[in-house]
């Protein structure tokens, strides 16, 4: 944390200058996401090349690959003690995952959906939410709930490695390794550092201007959080979402971001309260309509389909409108104060 602190302030600015830092926010963005795109290649490679089998390189390495600038940014805010900031990218990144970036897969493609490769992660994406809003309700998320929410985190992956070995075919049960060179491992694991710095300093420059961006427009870190930053870190979702839906694959592209969001909820927020010192105050906001909303249009997404066993895309255009509508509020509630928080 040190590290990506000094990092970051080699091209740090003066607090008062906007301009440089909205330069130096968008530059974040930019390590993030190309950083992060280096250092999911690379960690994948690296892995094949050791005989990881594939099934396990899915369920953790990639799972955690693609969640690594929601977990930097969080932690690094948690660490700060921006606590609202740190909340508002991990609840607002589930939100945009599914009120956006899902809703543009399924108005551009409805999904016909096996109900058993939705129905365990679906409904423990439910219930994290749940359990998170639930938890949230006296404004802290404590020691006691943050081990309840990685109980359900290791249930998804536990169930991502059984899922994992069932795909395998009959022939499959010999470990392949990937032919590499000696220089080919040197060359990815130089990629894998460097992919894994850009993320953390990328994440840093985030929090930090972030935070400059929010106090120049008079709105909240919370605000910030969960619009901006939130929307800046899903885009590896959204790249992987478009690229599915161009190749008619929308079905893995929801499967994509149910896993990111389930960590997103079970594992980065329990960091954070760790980083906190045990408890993670939760700002009225947060707690009273940011998860509200994540549970409603989670909801929206879940329920149907579990039901009618297909994405529809009357619930694509029906999330996209909350989303639109919920960040709507935020954004006039930030000059008008119709809200108490």
């Amino acid at each position: 944390m040190n590290i990506s602190s000094s990092l970051a302030s080699l091209i740090s600015v003066p607090s008062d200058n906007i301009i440089y830092a909205v330069i130096l926010f968008v530059i974040g963005l930019v390590l993030i996401v190309k950083g992060g795109d280096v250092f999911v290649d690379a960690a994948t490679w690296i892995a094949e090349a050791t005989g990881i089998p594939k099934f396990i390189i899915g369920a953790t390495v990639v799972s955690f690959a693609t969640t690594l600038p929601e977990l930097l940014v969080s932690s690094i805010a948690a660490a700060k003690g921006q606590n609202d900031m740190a909340i508002g990218n991990a609840v607002g990144s589930v939100t945009a995952n599914i009120g956006l970036i899902m809703s543009i897969s399924v108005l551009c493609m409805p999904a016909v959906i096996k109900r058993s490769s939705v129905a365990l992660k679906g409904s423990l994406m439910i219930l994290a939410v749940a359990a998170l809003f639930a938890f949230s309700y006296d404004l802290d998320l404590n020691l006691w709930q943050s081990i309840i929410m990685i109980a359900i985190f290791a249930v998804f992956m536990i169930e991502n490695i059984i899922s994992g070995k069932k795909s395998l075919s009959a022939d499959s049960g010999e470990v392949e390794k990937t032919e590499h060179t000696g220089k080919q491992m040197a060359l990815n694991i130089v990629k894998f550092l460097i992919g894994a710095a850009a993320v953390v300093v990328g994440a840093d420059l985030l929090v930090d201007d972030g935070t400059v961006i929010a106090r120049h427009l008079g709105v909240s870190e919370a605000i910030i959080g969960v619009t901006i930053i939130a929307i800046g870190t899903s885009l590896p979702e959204l790249v992987t979402t478009l690229t599915a839906v161009a190749k008619k694959q929308s079905e893995l592209s929801i499967g994509n971001i149910i896993g990111a969001n389930i960590i997103d909820l079970t594992l980065i927020l329990p960091i954070c309260a760790f980083l906190s010192g045990g408890t993670l105050t939760v700002g009225k906001q947060s707690a009273f309509l940011d998860m509200p909303v994540c549970l409603l249009v989670i909801a929206i997404a879940i329920i149907p389909t579990l039901i009618f066993k297909k994405l529809s895309r009357w619930q694509g255009a029906l999330m996209v409108c909350i989303y639109i509508g919920y960040v709507a509020v935020l954004v006039t509630n930030s000059s008008m104060h119709y809200l108490p928080f």
